[in-house]
């Protein structure tokens, strides 16, 4: 394997999302080391970028204090809080000063099981299935490591992320987002991409108001 560089990341989102699958996030929080493995990923656009506007996407509006990482320098990582609840960890791409991040959705654990399975309390395929329990399992917290540097590995608030290619050909597929509402989360949106077969990818399931839209587009 080798380390993911800034100008490998400097695509769309759109680009770049099914790169990441097989690619690996290492982080060493407080001490202990987790390395996951990508299996599923989402694509969101900031406004002005690339050819369809994305109506998903947390800087659809424009900047905010909140999305302000994703306008930054490709290779940081935007943690945001979901629900109030999940620390979510999304890759930063595209070129600086236009908006665009890749969550990660799901992986499997290859290293740090331990320390995975204490941040979580469950076991298997389920340790980082889902954004939420990724995020969980790699120890990085909203809004303490926003913005953390997975290129250079600069450590932040006891923490440090490293993104690598992974070293298998991976067979890719493509959908709608899950649980993204309306439009966004449909056929018209297949911006979501995962390893075919792969155990540890989410469950889909339609977001409020997209079945609707969706039967609409049909």
């Amino acid at each position: 394997m080798r380390r993911v560089t800034r100008d490998e990341l400097a695509d769309l989102p759109l680009a770049v999302a099914p790169r990441l699958l097989g690619a690996h996030l290492r982080t060493v929080v407080d001490g202990a080391q987790v390395r996951l493995r990508i299996t599923e990923v989402e694509a969101y656009h900031g406004q002005g970028t690339g050819d369809l506007a994305d109506p998903g996407s947390h800087a659809r509006m424009g900047r905010t204090a909140r999305n302000a990482t994703m306008w930054g320098e490709p290779g940081h990582l935007y943690v945001y809080l979901s629900h109030g609840i999940h620390s979510c960890v999304n890759v930063v791409c595209g070129p600086e000063g236009v908006a665009g991040g890749i969550l990660l959705r799901a992986a499997s654990v290859e290293e740090g099981a331990d320390a995975a399975q204490t941040r979580s309390g469950r076991l298997g395929r389920d340790l980082a299935r889902g954004p939420g329990r990724l995020g969980q399992v790699s120890g990085l917290r909203h809004a303490l490591h926003d913005g953390i540097d997975a290129v250079t590995a600069t450590p932040s608030n006891g923490a440090v992320a490293e993104l690598w290619w992974g070293d298998e050909p991976v067979t890719v597929a493509s959908g709608p987002r899950v649980g993204v509402a309306g439009v966004a989360g449909t056929a018209a949106y297949p911006w979501r991409f995962w390893i075919e077969g792969d155990p540890t990818v989410s469950a889909f399931r339609w977001g409020r108001g997209a079945a609707d839209a969706q039967a609409m587009l049909d």
